[in-house]
């Protein structure tokens, strides 16, 4: 049976072979998807993997061995929003630990850099990034210390005295191999926490796989009349249902195994690309996009039998009525029930605003069943809504045409629904991806600050570390204002005895103490009384992402030489908003004071835009895949219903119905079912979207802007287009031959 099975498949000469072609290249593409999608999960834990030595400082790790300690100092610096992993360590004696991708530890006066870190000192002037390493380039980290090709890290040698009195420093014995029981702020290399990844690539797993199974179904129902009446005349003469049901598997599985083979090659063909896509914000290495044994074989495994499975719903007629087949008979109208689905998805999602799992494990099942559970409840409630609105329009038109196109829909919406349910999910994808990404992006983006404080370098102590120095040289002041596009500098001291400090005010911090004269310099952060000459600024104005330029900040009773004699907290410097003017005012203040960093605006919100940027790549990524798929989808669609019907096309034409009236059936059968259910699905996305939001963020979806709009139109319109292209088909396939019975 499966050798009659085979050699039925291959014997329907460029029809049959158009089929398998078909089904095979959509099962490439999903498996070629689904594998990407697979490796960018273990990427994610290689990449976390390679930084949890970063994390040899925490204090919470306790490892110890009977070695020489190794004073560690982790600090993060930037470059042009980029940002820079430094640790600064000084061995005790030879049998020191030392990190990973080395060979040796940097001697005082010497460093170790990323490639990337190596490349870009290389490309910069030395006074914007380079002259912040002492000494000499002693070697290059090597890819078991890099998260990311684009890692840039520096192990910078010191004097053991010297970094032993530094804040932060902590005598370390191991070097970290795992995520420390408990973080506070001293787990650089927590990494991107693969739970919350999952979530994420998990939703876009679905959402690209959703169209491709579509176009899967789709191709399998090429020449579906014809295999129908086919199996039904094998029924007929004694097959049993058990034997077609075989037939039709093995068809689909001979082409879903090609396929799945396929999709392995295309896989391993673009992994290279796919590493270069920032998911997370960084490149992958190549070598990350790895699969596990277990992936593999469930791909290579449950996709044929996926596929299996799908040829048989799609022929499912034959089992049940083989002379029904034959004779043709009119489907049963779609039910009600069918919108239970759609409903059950959103009223998940409504569940979870006020309810949101603690867990991450238990949020991605959340929402991730949600959001399938809808994208399924728009398939299953399609043919029910193509079906009242064909039966609106029937009851509102009198032209031939339009009378033909919607009674078809009314009678079969299954087939008139079916050659769009590929883009209605798509426009649901998109619109979901879109509002989500764009609400986020909507909320965060003020983490861009404003231009003016954008163009601000703050150095020094935050507010609850102890003061910075004593003072600051006149050197340095001196070496700022040297810096081209240098505007002013404010030298925050402070305030210990909590001078003009509000008694009510419960936070343990006391405003900070400056001189008026180098705010009138720095009108960013705000300006004196008049003749005052010095003034109480909250320390929170100094890190704030917004200009306080119209604020007059009371006046303290301090003399500017009782000022000059507390200690300082930070320095506070703007610039012209320039890359050099900032990286260089950044790189005097870390040679005056290395065992504190500098930070800008920009910096501040560096880590969430480039998650952003990941995100909104991700929705590129859907957006760009599901669409030509579901145009595919549509185009084999139209293609397979036309041949299906191109015996009563010929007779319509015979009859004397003119070409064009049949051209204006077939565009209105897709063109309805597409924009009613489009508008549907869209809709649909964008409460998803907002349900998704008000759970998990507590946010309000933001509407979409006008390129949204612009796509959604182009999509429609293109998709017009693919249905337009379709139509010269008519005249050739409805010819007088067409009408002879078979």
């Amino acid at each position: 049976m499966i050798a009659l099975a085979l050699r039925l498949s291959v014997s329907g000469g460029r029809e049959a072979l158009a089929r398998l072609v078909s089904i095979a290249a959509a099962v490439a593409v999903g498996v070629a998807l689904l594998l990407s999608t697979l490796a960018g999960i273990n990427a994610v834990g290689s990449s976390n993997e390679r930084q949890l030595w970063w994390n040899t400082g925490a204090a919470a790790r306790t490892a110890s061995a009977p070695v020489d300690p190794l004073w560690w100092r982790a600090h993060d610096d930037h470059y042009d929003g980029k940002p820079i992993f430094e640790v600064d360590v000084a061995a005790t004696g030879p049998t020191s630990p030392v990190p990973p991708g080395m060979t040796a530890l940097p001697a005082p006066g010497e460093y170790w850099a990323s490639p990337a870190l190596v490349k870009l000192v290389a490309a910069v002037p030395s006074a914007e990034l380079g002259d912040r390493f002492p000494g000499r380039l002693a070697g290059v980290l090597g890819d078991a210390a890099l998260a990311s090709p684009d890692s840039l890290i520096a192990v910078v040698g010191r004097p053991v005295d010297r970094l032993r009195a530094a804040p932060g420093a902590r005598a370390v014995t191991t070097i970290a191999d795992a995520l420390p029981t408990k973080c506070a702020d001293d787990c650089p290399g927590a990494g991107v926490r693969g739970d919350a990844m999952t979530l994420i690539l998990s939703v876009v797993a679905g959402a690209l796989i959703f169209p491709v199974l579509v176009f899967i179904g789709t191709a399998t129902r090429l020449s579906a009349g014809r295999r129908e009446q086919r199996f039904a005349a094998m029924r007929l003469v004694g097959a049993t249902p058990g034997q077609v049901a075989l037939i039709s598997a093995v068809e689909s599985t001979l082409a879903a195994v090609a396929g799945t083979a396929a999709g392995f090659a295309l896989f391993a063909a673009l992994r290279p690309l796919v590493a270069q896509v920032p998911f997370t914000g960084d490149r992958y290495f190549t070598d990350d996009l790895t699969l596990h044994v277990v992936q593999v074989l469930a791909v290579a495994l449950g996709v044929p039998v996926a596929a299996a499975v799908s040829a048989r719903l799609a022929l499912r007629r034959v089992s049940v009525s083989p002379l029904g087949v034959s004779r043709r008979v009119t489907p049963r109208p779609p039910q009600a029930w069918r919108l239970l689905p759609l409903a059950a998805g959103i009223g998940e999602l409504a569940w979870f605003v006020d309810r949101r799992p603690e867990t991450t494990d238990g949020q991605t099942w959340a929402y991730l069943s949600g959001f399938v559970l809808v994208m399924l409840g728009l398939v299953v409630a399609g043919p029910w809504l193509t079906m009242a609105a064909a039966r609106l329009v029937a009851r509102r038109t009198s032209r031939p045409a339009s009378l033909i196109a919607v009674r078809r829909l009314a009678d079969d919406p299954k087939a008139g629904f079916r050659s769009v349910s590929g883009l209605v999910l798509a426009l649901f994808v998109t619109s979901a991806t879109v509002g989500i990404i764009g609400t986020i992006n909507a909320n965060r983006g003020v983490l861009s600050g404003d231009p003016q404080t954008r163009a601000a370098v703050q150095h020094g102590a935050m507010l609850e570390d102890p003061p910075m120095a004593d003072r600051v040289p006149e050197a340095v002041l001196a070496g700022l204002q040297a810096v081209p596009g240098y505007r002013g500098a404010v030298v925050v001291h402070a305030n210990p005895a909590r001078v003009a400090a509000d008694p009510a005010d419960p936070r343990p911090w006391a405003p900070a103490l400056v001189l008026c004269s180098e705010l009138a310099g720095t009108p960013v952060v705000g300006g004196c009384a008049p003749g005052a000459e010095v003034a109480a600024v909250p320390m929170y104005q100094f890190l704030d992402l917004r200009t306080a330029d119209a604020r007059q900040w009371p006046t303290a009773p301090v003399t500017p030489a009782q000022l000059a004699a507390l200690p300082v907290q930070m320095v506070y410097v703007t610039t012209d908003g320039s890359t050099a003017a900032t990286e260089r005012v950044r790189t005097v203040l870390g040679r005056a004071f290395p065992d504190h960093g500098s930070r800008m605006v920009k910096d501040w919100g560096s880590d969430q835009q480039r998650q952003l940027a990941g995100f909104r790549q991700l929705a590129n990524v859907v957006i760009l895949t599901t669409l030509p798929i579901a145009g595919c989808s549509l185009a084999v669609s139209v293609v397979a219903g036309l041949s299906e019907r191109r015996r009563p096309f010929a007779l319509l034409r015979l009859g004397g119905a003119p070409l064009g009236l049949l051209r204006t059936v077939v565009a209105l059968e897709s063109a309805l079912p597409l924009v009613v259910v489009a508008v549907v699905a869209t809709g649909t996305g964008l409460l998803s979207a907002h349900l998704f939001l008000t759970s998990q963020m507590h946010y309000t979806l933001v509407s979409p802007g006008a390129v949204y709009y612009a796509l959604v139109v182009v999509g429609l319109v293109a998709s017009l287009g693919i249905i337009a292209s379709t139509l010269p088909l008519l005249r050739r396939i409805t010819g007088p031959e067409a009408a002879r019975n078979g």
